[in-house]
Protein backbone atom coordinates (compact mmCIF):
# COMPACT_ATOMS: atom_id res chain seq x y z
CA UNK A 1 0.00 0.00 0.00
CA UNK A 2 2.96 2.50 -0.38
CA UNK A 3 2.49 5.48 -2.08
CA UNK A 4 -1.35 5.20 -1.73
CA UNK A 5 -3.05 8.57 -0.41
CA UNK A 6 -4.54 7.97 3.91
CA UNK A 7 -8.35 8.38 4.01
CA UNK A 8 -10.34 7.81 6.92
CA UNK A 9 -13.69 5.24 7.55
CA UNK A 10 -16.83 7.09 9.44
CA UNK A 11 -19.45 4.57 9.53
CA UNK A 12 -22.90 5.83 10.71
CA UNK A 13 -25.05 3.69 12.18
CA UNK A 14 -28.38 5.60 13.10
CA UNK A 15 -30.38 3.17 15.31
CA UNK A 16 -30.91 3.72 18.87
CA UNK A 17 -32.63 1.83 21.87
CA UNK A 18 -34.09 5.23 22.87
CA UNK A 19 -32.89 8.60 21.95
CA UNK A 20 -31.58 10.88 24.79
CA UNK A 21 -33.31 14.19 26.01
CA UNK A 22 -30.12 15.92 25.00
CA UNK A 23 -29.29 14.24 21.58
CA UNK A 24 -29.37 15.74 18.40
CA UNK A 25 -27.43 13.69 16.33
CA UNK A 26 -29.05 11.90 13.19
CA UNK A 27 -30.18 8.81 15.11
CA UNK A 28 -33.88 7.11 16.30
CA UNK A 29 -35.40 3.44 17.43
CA UNK A 30 -36.40 1.32 14.54
CA UNK A 31 -37.53 -1.87 13.71
CA UNK A 32 -35.25 -5.19 13.12
CA UNK A 33 -36.67 -4.83 9.72
CA UNK A 34 -35.75 -1.67 9.30
CA UNK A 35 -32.23 -1.96 10.82
CA UNK A 36 -31.95 -5.07 8.39
CA UNK A 37 -33.00 -3.10 5.35
CA UNK A 38 -30.57 -0.14 6.08
CA UNK A 39 -27.52 -2.87 6.77
CA UNK A 40 -28.39 -4.25 3.30
CA UNK A 41 -28.51 -0.72 1.81
CA UNK A 42 -25.00 0.21 3.63
CA UNK A 43 -22.96 -2.76 2.35
CA UNK A 44 -24.26 -1.80 -1.57
CA UNK A 45 -23.13 1.54 -0.87
CA UNK A 46 -19.96 0.97 0.17
CA UNK A 47 -19.52 -2.03 -2.61
CA UNK A 48 -19.88 1.04 -5.07
CA UNK A 49 -18.40 3.49 -3.26
CA UNK A 50 -15.19 1.46 -2.61
CA UNK A 51 -13.64 1.43 -6.62
CA UNK A 52 -13.04 5.07 -6.24
CA UNK A 53 -11.08 5.20 -3.92
CA UNK A 54 -8.16 2.71 -4.93
CA UNK A 55 -5.70 5.34 -4.33
CA UNK A 56 -6.22 5.13 -1.02
CA UNK A 57 -5.56 3.41 2.07
CA UNK A 58 -7.66 3.30 5.42
CA UNK A 59 -5.71 4.24 8.40
CA UNK A 60 -8.75 4.14 10.78
CA UNK A 61 -12.50 3.26 10.90
CA UNK A 62 -14.74 4.93 12.98
CA UNK A 63 -18.46 3.21 13.45
CA UNK A 64 -20.81 5.47 15.16
CA UNK A 65 -24.34 6.38 15.80
CA UNK A 66 -27.10 6.24 17.09
CA UNK A 67 -25.81 2.73 19.32
CA UNK A 68 -23.69 0.78 16.62
CA UNK A 69 -23.89 -2.05 19.57
CA UNK A 70 -27.57 -2.50 19.46
CA UNK A 71 -27.39 -4.41 15.91
CA UNK A 72 -26.56 -7.91 16.02
CA UNK A 73 -22.73 -8.95 15.81
CA UNK A 74 -23.19 -10.63 12.69
CA UNK A 75 -24.70 -7.40 11.09
CA UNK A 76 -21.26 -5.73 12.31
CA UNK A 77 -18.87 -8.70 11.06
CA UNK A 78 -20.50 -8.18 7.46
CA UNK A 79 -20.39 -4.81 7.75
CA UNK A 80 -16.29 -5.13 8.46
CA UNK A 81 -15.97 -7.81 5.98
CA UNK A 82 -17.78 -6.13 3.28
CA UNK A 83 -15.40 -2.69 3.76
CA UNK A 84 -12.36 -4.78 3.20
CA UNK A 85 -13.23 -6.35 0.42
CA UNK A 86 -13.28 -3.26 -1.41
CA UNK A 87 -11.18 -0.70 0.54
CA UNK A 88 -7.59 -1.01 1.31
CA UNK A 89 -7.18 -1.29 4.93
CA UNK A 90 -3.75 -0.60 6.84
CA UNK A 91 -2.95 -3.56 8.77
CA UNK A 92 -3.15 -2.39 12.45
CA UNK A 93 -5.92 -0.04 11.68
CA UNK A 94 -7.64 1.86 14.68
CA UNK A 95 -11.01 0.46 14.07
CA UNK A 96 -13.79 1.82 16.68
CA UNK A 97 -16.80 0.71 17.40
CA UNK A 98 -18.93 2.81 19.42
CA UNK A 99 -20.82 1.13 22.42
CA UNK A 100 -23.94 1.81 24.86
CA UNK A 101 -23.62 -0.25 28.35
CA UNK A 102 -27.60 -1.03 28.10
CA UNK A 103 -27.10 -2.97 24.96
CA UNK A 104 -26.29 -6.21 26.59
CA UNK A 105 -22.98 -6.20 25.03
CA UNK A 106 -21.00 -9.27 26.98
CA UNK A 107 -22.33 -11.36 24.49
CA UNK A 108 -21.81 -9.08 20.72
CA UNK A 109 -17.43 -8.36 22.35
CA UNK A 110 -16.12 -11.72 20.95
CA UNK A 111 -17.48 -11.19 17.72
CA UNK A 112 -16.39 -7.74 17.79
CA UNK A 113 -12.82 -9.05 18.41
CA UNK A 114 -13.07 -11.60 15.41
CA UNK A 115 -14.80 -9.00 13.05
CA UNK A 116 -11.16 -6.76 13.48
CA UNK A 117 -12.98 -3.80 16.09
CA UNK A 118 -9.80 -2.91 18.20
CA UNK A 119 -10.95 -0.03 19.88
CA UNK A 120 -14.26 0.22 21.97
CA UNK A 121 -16.00 3.44 23.38
CA UNK A 122 -18.34 3.49 25.67
CA UNK A 123 -20.61 5.95 26.61
CA UNK A 124 -21.64 6.40 30.59
CA UNK A 125 -21.68 10.19 31.01
CA UNK A 126 -21.77 9.82 34.34
CA UNK A 127 -21.63 7.23 37.19
CA UNK A 128 -24.52 8.70 39.51
CA UNK A 129 -28.10 6.65 38.21
CA UNK A 130 -30.05 9.45 38.72
CA UNK A 131 -28.03 11.53 36.73
CA UNK A 132 -28.67 8.89 33.89
CA UNK A 133 -31.77 8.78 34.18
CA UNK A 134 -32.23 12.93 33.52
CA UNK A 135 -30.21 12.38 30.72
CA UNK A 136 -32.58 9.43 29.61
CA UNK A 137 -30.05 7.15 28.89
CA UNK A 138 -30.80 3.15 29.16
CA UNK A 139 -28.16 1.57 31.40
CA UNK A 140 -27.11 2.53 35.00
CA UNK A 141 -24.11 2.30 36.33
CA UNK A 142 -24.02 -1.02 37.03
CA UNK A 143 -24.27 -1.56 33.26
CA UNK A 144 -21.26 -0.10 32.33
CA UNK A 145 -19.10 -1.53 35.11
CA UNK A 146 -20.33 -5.16 33.65
CA UNK A 147 -19.89 -4.15 30.08
CA UNK A 148 -16.10 -2.70 30.74
CA UNK A 149 -15.23 -5.92 32.49
CA UNK A 150 -16.84 -7.99 29.86
CA UNK A 151 -14.94 -5.61 27.21
CA UNK A 152 -11.67 -6.13 29.32
CA UNK A 153 -12.39 -10.01 29.64
CA UNK A 154 -12.84 -10.48 25.80
CA UNK A 155 -9.25 -8.60 25.29
CA UNK A 156 -9.84 -5.28 24.41
CA UNK A 157 -6.91 -3.26 25.18
CA UNK A 158 -7.81 0.10 24.09
CA UNK A 159 -11.01 1.03 25.45
CA UNK A 160 -12.33 4.74 25.61
CA UNK A 161 -14.91 6.34 28.19
CA UNK A 162 -17.51 8.95 27.27
CA UNK A 163 -18.10 11.02 30.25
CA UNK A 164 -20.60 14.32 30.55
CA UNK A 165 -20.55 17.23 33.01
CA UNK A 166 -22.97 20.20 33.89
CA UNK A 167 -25.79 17.87 33.05
CA UNK A 168 -29.31 18.71 34.90
CA UNK A 169 -29.01 17.91 38.75
CA UNK A 170 -25.44 17.77 38.61
CA UNK A 171 -23.33 18.95 41.54
CA UNK A 172 -19.06 19.29 41.30
CA UNK A 173 -18.90 16.59 44.18
CA UNK A 174 -20.98 14.06 42.07
CA UNK A 175 -18.95 14.73 38.72
CA UNK A 176 -15.62 14.58 41.08
CA UNK A 177 -16.92 10.86 41.96
CA UNK A 178 -17.97 10.02 38.28
CA UNK A 179 -14.24 10.73 37.59
CA UNK A 180 -12.91 8.69 40.53
CA UNK A 181 -14.90 6.01 39.44
CA UNK A 182 -13.67 5.84 36.10
CA UNK A 183 -10.44 6.41 36.61
CA UNK A 184 -9.77 3.48 39.00
CA UNK A 185 -11.02 1.46 36.06
CA UNK A 186 -7.76 2.58 34.14
CA UNK A 187 -9.45 2.89 30.60
CA UNK A 188 -7.39 4.18 28.33
CA UNK A 189 -8.78 6.99 26.64
CA UNK A 190 -11.78 9.38 28.68
CA UNK A 191 -13.51 12.02 26.31
CA UNK A 192 -14.97 14.15 29.23
CA UNK A 193 -17.19 16.98 27.30
CA UNK A 194 -19.68 19.21 29.06
CA UNK A 195 -23.00 19.34 27.61
CA UNK A 196 -24.55 21.65 24.86
CA UNK A 197 -28.55 22.37 25.15
CA UNK A 198 -29.38 21.84 21.46
CA UNK A 199 -32.19 23.51 19.61
CA UNK A 200 -34.58 20.80 18.44
CA UNK A 201 -34.34 18.11 21.48
CA UNK A 202 -36.45 18.19 24.65
CA UNK A 203 -33.28 19.68 26.60
CA UNK A 204 -33.83 22.39 24.17
CA UNK A 205 -37.44 23.10 24.46
CA UNK A 206 -36.91 23.03 28.54
CA UNK A 207 -33.73 24.97 29.07
CA UNK A 208 -33.35 27.35 26.31
CA UNK A 209 -35.07 30.52 26.48
CA UNK A 210 -38.64 30.87 24.02
CA UNK A 211 -38.11 31.41 20.25
CA UNK A 212 -39.08 30.55 17.03
CA UNK A 213 -36.22 28.18 16.60
CA UNK A 214 -37.51 26.17 19.51
CA UNK A 215 -40.92 26.09 17.64
CA UNK A 216 -39.15 24.51 14.46
CA UNK A 217 -37.68 21.66 17.12
CA UNK A 218 -41.50 21.14 17.95
CA UNK A 219 -42.10 20.93 14.47
CA UNK A 220 -39.20 18.20 13.90
CA UNK A 221 -40.01 15.92 16.65
CA UNK A 222 -44.20 16.28 15.11
CA UNK A 223 -42.54 15.17 11.60
CA UNK A 224 -40.06 12.32 13.29
CA UNK A 225 -43.65 10.73 14.86
CA UNK A 226 -45.02 10.94 11.27
CA UNK A 227 -42.34 8.92 9.99
CA UNK A 228 -42.69 6.35 12.21
CA UNK A 229 -39.70 7.42 14.47
CA UNK A 230 -40.63 7.26 18.48
CA UNK A 231 -39.20 9.43 20.63
CA UNK A 232 -38.58 10.22 24.56
CA UNK A 233 -42.38 10.35 26.10
CA UNK A 234 -42.29 13.32 27.17
CA UNK A 235 -45.23 13.50 29.81
CA UNK A 236 -43.22 13.83 32.86
CA UNK A 237 -44.22 17.49 34.06
CA UNK A 238 -40.92 19.33 32.96
CA UNK A 239 -41.07 21.55 36.33
CA UNK A 240 -39.81 18.64 37.82
CA UNK A 241 -36.43 18.47 35.67
CA UNK A 242 -33.39 19.21 37.28
CA UNK A 243 -32.02 22.89 36.64
CA UNK A 244 -28.70 23.12 34.99
CA UNK A 245 -25.47 24.01 36.56
CA UNK A 246 -24.47 27.50 37.16
CA UNK A 247 -21.38 28.76 34.88
CA UNK A 248 -19.41 28.64 38.23
CA UNK A 249 -20.48 25.31 38.76
CA UNK A 250 -19.28 23.90 35.56
CA UNK A 251 -16.40 25.85 35.11
CA UNK A 252 -15.36 24.35 38.72
CA UNK A 253 -16.42 20.88 37.22
CA UNK A 254 -13.54 21.67 34.15
CA UNK A 255 -11.01 22.23 36.66
CA UNK A 256 -11.79 19.26 38.46
CA UNK A 257 -11.27 17.00 35.13
CA UNK A 258 -8.29 18.33 34.11
CA UNK A 259 -6.89 18.11 37.83
CA UNK A 260 -8.25 14.37 38.06
CA UNK A 261 -6.81 12.99 34.82
CA UNK A 262 -3.46 14.89 34.48
CA UNK A 263 -2.47 13.43 38.43
CA UNK A 264 -4.13 9.97 37.23
CA UNK A 265 -1.30 10.10 34.45
CA UNK A 266 -3.69 10.50 31.57
CA UNK A 267 -2.29 13.69 29.01
CA UNK A 268 -4.70 16.06 27.59
CA UNK A 269 -3.80 16.06 23.85
CA UNK A 270 -6.94 17.74 22.82
CA UNK A 271 -9.91 20.35 24.46
CA UNK A 272 -12.27 17.59 25.59
CA UNK A 273 -9.85 14.09 25.19
CA UNK A 274 -7.38 12.33 27.27
CA UNK A 275 -5.27 9.34 27.37
CA UNK A 276 -2.39 7.22 28.46
CA UNK A 277 0.92 7.58 26.20
CA UNK A 278 0.10 6.68 22.63
CA UNK A 279 -3.96 5.90 23.41
CA UNK A 280 -5.10 8.90 21.57
CA UNK A 281 -7.59 8.36 19.25
CA UNK A 282 -6.18 8.75 15.85
CA UNK A 283 -9.31 8.75 13.89
CA UNK A 284 -10.27 12.20 15.50
CA UNK A 285 -6.64 13.67 15.57
CA UNK A 286 -7.17 13.01 11.84
CA UNK A 287 -10.33 15.16 11.78
CA UNK A 288 -8.63 17.95 13.96
CA UNK A 289 -5.44 18.07 11.66
CA UNK A 290 -7.67 17.97 8.33
CA UNK A 291 -7.14 14.11 7.35
CA UNK A 292 -9.74 13.34 4.22
CA UNK A 293 -12.24 11.15 5.46
CA UNK A 294 -14.77 9.43 4.06
CA UNK A 295 -18.13 8.94 5.23
CA UNK A 296 -21.00 5.81 5.18
CA UNK A 297 -24.73 5.33 5.51
CA UNK A 298 -27.29 8.17 6.38
CA UNK A 299 -26.31 11.60 6.64
CA UNK A 300 -22.83 10.83 7.36
CA UNK A 301 -20.00 14.06 5.93
CA UNK A 302 -17.08 13.31 4.07
CA UNK A 303 -13.83 15.63 3.14
CA UNK A 304 -12.05 14.69 0.12
CA UNK A 305 -9.37 16.36 -1.89
CA UNK A 306 -10.89 19.53 -0.38
CA UNK A 307 -14.47 18.92 -1.05
CA UNK A 308 -16.75 18.34 1.20
CA UNK A 309 -19.94 17.07 0.90
CA UNK A 310 -22.90 15.04 3.13
CA UNK A 311 -24.77 11.86 2.16
CA UNK A 312 -29.06 11.53 1.73
CA UNK A 313 -30.57 11.91 5.73
CA UNK A 314 -33.70 11.11 5.00
CA UNK A 315 -34.23 6.89 5.38
CA UNK A 316 -36.99 6.48 3.13
CA UNK A 317 -34.80 8.46 0.24
CA UNK A 318 -31.69 6.92 0.90
CA UNK A 319 -32.98 3.24 1.07
CA UNK A 320 -34.47 3.89 -2.38
CA UNK A 321 -31.27 4.58 -3.87
CA UNK A 322 -30.55 2.22 -6.78
CA UNK A 323 -26.54 2.91 -6.64
CA UNK A 324 -25.82 0.94 -9.90
CA UNK A 325 -28.21 3.71 -11.62
CA UNK A 326 -28.20 7.06 -9.64
CA UNK A 327 -24.39 6.79 -8.91
CA UNK A 328 -23.20 8.83 -6.21
CA UNK A 329 -25.08 12.25 -7.23
CA UNK A 330 -28.69 11.56 -5.42
CA UNK A 331 -26.31 10.17 -3.07
CA UNK A 332 -24.01 13.42 -2.23
CA UNK A 333 -26.35 15.75 -2.82
CA UNK A 334 -24.83 19.58 -3.17
CA UNK A 335 -20.83 19.51 -2.83
CA UNK A 336 -19.02 22.01 -1.15
CA UNK A 337 -15.44 23.32 -2.86
CA UNK A 338 -13.21 24.60 0.08
CA UNK A 339 -11.54 28.15 -1.04
CA UNK A 340 -8.23 28.40 0.10
CA UNK A 341 -9.55 31.15 2.50
CA UNK A 342 -11.73 28.30 4.24
CA UNK A 343 -9.07 25.90 4.18
CA UNK A 344 -6.94 28.20 5.82
CA UNK A 345 -9.39 29.22 8.76
CA UNK A 346 -10.13 25.65 9.21
CA UNK A 347 -6.76 24.66 9.56
CA UNK A 348 -6.15 26.94 12.35
CA UNK A 349 -10.48 26.24 13.68
CA UNK A 350 -9.45 22.55 14.41
CA UNK A 351 -5.54 22.55 14.80
CA UNK A 352 -6.17 25.19 18.17
CA UNK A 353 -7.99 22.44 19.71
CA UNK A 354 -5.18 20.00 20.03
CA UNK A 355 -2.74 21.33 23.20
CA UNK A 356 0.66 20.80 20.45
CA UNK A 357 -1.37 23.66 18.71
CA UNK A 358 -0.57 24.49 14.69
CA UNK A 359 2.40 24.38 12.96
CA UNK A 360 3.56 27.09 11.20
CA UNK A 361 6.01 24.59 8.85
CA UNK A 362 3.00 22.49 8.14
CA UNK A 363 0.97 25.58 7.25
CA UNK A 364 3.91 27.28 4.90
CA UNK A 365 3.78 23.46 3.21
CA UNK A 366 0.36 23.40 2.88
CA UNK A 367 -0.59 26.67 1.55
CA UNK A 368 2.65 27.94 0.17
CA UNK A 369 2.35 30.94 2.23
CA UNK A 370 4.42 31.78 5.63
CA UNK A 371 1.75 31.47 8.81
CA UNK A 372 2.22 34.91 10.33
CA UNK A 373 1.85 36.64 6.78
CA UNK A 374 -2.05 35.72 6.90
CA UNK A 375 -2.17 35.47 10.68
CA UNK A 376 0.34 37.27 12.22
CA UNK A 377 -1.59 40.41 14.01
CA UNK A 378 -4.37 38.59 15.50
CA UNK A 379 -1.37 35.93 16.59
CA UNK A 380 0.03 38.91 18.03
CA UNK A 381 -3.04 40.32 19.75
CA UNK A 382 -4.46 36.86 21.13
CA UNK A 383 -0.46 36.34 22.83
CA UNK A 384 -0.02 39.95 24.38
CA UNK A 385 -3.59 38.97 25.78
CA UNK A 386 -2.68 35.74 26.84
CA UNK A 387 -4.87 33.69 24.80
CA UNK A 388 -1.74 32.04 22.79
CA UNK A 389 1.65 31.11 23.14
CA UNK A 390 3.74 30.82 20.33
CA UNK A 391 6.66 28.10 21.03
CA UNK A 392 8.87 26.13 18.86
CA UNK A 393 7.47 27.24 15.76
CA UNK A 394 3.56 26.21 16.40
CA UNK A 395 0.78 28.66 17.95
CA UNK A 396 -1.04 26.92 21.01
CA UNK A 397 -4.14 28.32 23.04
CA UNK A 398 -3.15 28.89 27.04
CA UNK A 399 -5.24 27.67 29.69
CA UNK A 400 -6.99 31.12 29.45
CA UNK A 401 -7.46 30.29 26.04
CA UNK A 402 -8.97 27.12 26.21
CA UNK A 403 -11.86 28.86 28.64
CA UNK A 404 -12.46 31.12 25.49
CA UNK A 405 -11.84 29.00 22.88
CA UNK A 406 -14.50 30.04 20.39
CA UNK A 407 -13.50 33.70 21.38
CA UNK A 408 -9.96 32.92 20.36
CA UNK A 409 -11.29 30.48 17.00
CA UNK A 410 -13.07 32.76 16.11
CA UNK A 411 -10.28 35.58 15.19
CA UNK A 412 -9.06 33.23 12.70
CA UNK A 413 -11.96 34.32 10.26
CA UNK A 414 -10.59 36.22 7.57
CA UNK A 415 -12.23 39.06 5.76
Amino acid sequence: MNGKKELELYIHIPFCVKKCLYCDFLSFPAASRVQAEYMDQLRCEILFSGPWYEDYRVKTIFIGGGTPSSLEPEQITMLMQTVRRVFHVEEGAEITLEANPGTRLGGKLAAYRQAGINRLSLGLQSANNDELKHLGRIHTFEDFLLSFQAARMAGFSNINVDLMSAIPGQSAESWRNTVRKVIMLKPEHISAYSLIVEEGTPFGDHYLPEGSQKADGKKKRERQKEEGIQIKDLSDPLSAWPPLADEEEERQMYRLTKTFLEEAGYRRYEISNYSRPGKECRHNIGYWTGAEYLGLGLGASSYVDGRRFSNEPDLNAYQSLDFSLDGLERLHGEIHVQSRKEQMEEFMFLGLRMMEGVSAAVFAEKFGIPMEQVYGSVMEQMVQNGLLVIKDGRAALTEWGIDVSNYVMSSFLLD
